[in-house]
């Protein structure tokens, strides 16, 4: 069946760069190192804002950023006033920002934040969703537990399996798409799962979705916020219903 493509997009298109935080106050320096000149690429090309999602962080993630940060136009911190999970971070981005695209960055730099570049790129050949992808035949992972890479690769197995499409890699957060079609694509879920979720639908609806092959490294900073059980049981329960309710995934 032949993508269904939604042309309201525009080469020049304003970006709202969306990077939820969790208690990684050790590693801001490293992200405005990494993610200052990649913004001030960026900005030749479109109009971009910047917003951070401070979801109950109890360090001093959001002094932290206020200093590193602030005197960059058009940059924001929203703060949830407790931790509420990676969903409700992605969705508050959502909620908060102006720009014709969204782009989710990881404030880890797991993902190095110059991919943001290579993103934009597709979008601009007409791409709905645009997600790095380290499991691509082309991408690579560096220093990332053994336990951790059987996870993700035996759930992209089995969403390939039961998708049978080509895709790679399902739960990165590092992608941008674009706001026109997020209401068909957001997922009500507060953990990890929403990344899959919103890819799930989007292929389910044959939207163009594009990967660019990434190099996911292991943190240098902080520790995972991801409960390996708990993502295993969540995600198990998004692939049956993904079975046997497939139409869930449709709108």
């Amino acid at each position: 069946m032949r993508s269904r493509v939604i042309q309201d997009w525009s080469p020049m298109a304003s970006v709202s760069v969306v990077v939820p935080c969790y208690n990684e106050a050790d590693g801001v320096s490293q992200l405005k190192e990494k993610l200052t000149p990649v913004l001030d690429r960026v900005a030749s090309r479109h109009t971009v804002e910047l917003i951070f999602v401070d979801d109950g962080s109890s360090d001093d993630t959001h002094p932290l950023l206020q200093k590193a940060f602030s005197s960059r136009p058009g940059t924001r911190i929203v703060r949830h006033p407790r931790n509420l999970n990676l969903g409700a971070a992605v969705r508050t981005g959502v909620t908060e920002s102006w720009g014709e695209w969204i782009a989710n960055l990881d404030s880890d730099c797991t993902y190095d934040p110059v991919l943001l570049e290579l993103m934009l790129d597709e979008m601009e050949k007409g791409a709905d969703l645009v997600t790095v992808s380290p499991y691509h035949p082309e991408g690579q992972v560096e220093g990332v537990p053994a336990y951790r890479m059987f996870l993700s690769k035996s759930l992209t197995a089995m969403y390939r399996l039961v998708l049978r499409k080509k895709i790679y890699t399902f739960t990165a957060l590092a992608r941008v798409y674009r706001r026109g079609i997020y209401d068909r694509i957001a997922s009500p879920a507060f953990d990890f799962t929403c990344l899959a979720e919103m890819m799930l639908k989007a292929l389910k609806q044959n939207l163009r979705v594009r990967e660019v092959p990434a190099l996911l490294s292991v943190r240098r900073f902080g520790e995972s916020k991801m409960k390996t059980a708990c993502v295993i049981r969540a995600h198990l329960k998004l692939l049956s219903r993904l079975i046997f309710c497939p139409s869930s995934f449709l709108s």
